[in-house]
């Protein structure tokens, strides 16, 4: 399964890649700029790995809390790609890790996309919901 996470809450917008049991990600400075741009950074990260966003399964928003214009950015492009491809997207964010006294929240991006890698297993573990978005502005 391809897996899709987008993180634009920190200093950085974050973009994570799952499959074969992989994990590759990219960074870009968190501007107005790359939020403009935000659904070509994502295309050109997914064409570095030969996949289109036909083949990706499921995406993972974090949707806060953290920078609101990247929030509603990453938000807004995670909403529009299930409209036109209709791909499940589940959004998280890193307190909903707590309660089991683990650190998933860091202000180093570094620890994030460690922890990127075990995100689709947390959100099962904690029945984080499909297609649900409250946002922690």
């Amino acid at each position: 399964m391809k897996i899709l996470i987008i993180d634009a809450t920190g200093k950085k917008i974050l973009l994570a890649l799952i499959f074969n049991k992989n994990l590759y990600t990219s960074t870009y400075i968190n501007s107005k700029k790359n939020y403009d741009k935000l659904i070509i950074l994502i295309d050109k990260f997914l064409s570095k790995y030969k996949i289109s966003l036909n083949n990706i399964k499921r995406i993972y928003v974090n949707r806060g809390p953290g920078s609101y214009a990247g929030i509603r950015s990453s938000l807004s492009i995670v909403k529009a790609i299930n409209l036109s491809k209709k791909i499940d997207y589940y959004s998280f964010s890193y307190e909903d890790f707590l309660d089991q006294g683990n650190k998933y929240i860091s202000s180093d991006n570094s620890n994030k996309i460690y922890h990127f890698k075990k995100l689709p297993d947390l959100c099962d573990k904690f029945n984080i919901k499909k297609n649900l978005i409250k946002p922690l502005y």
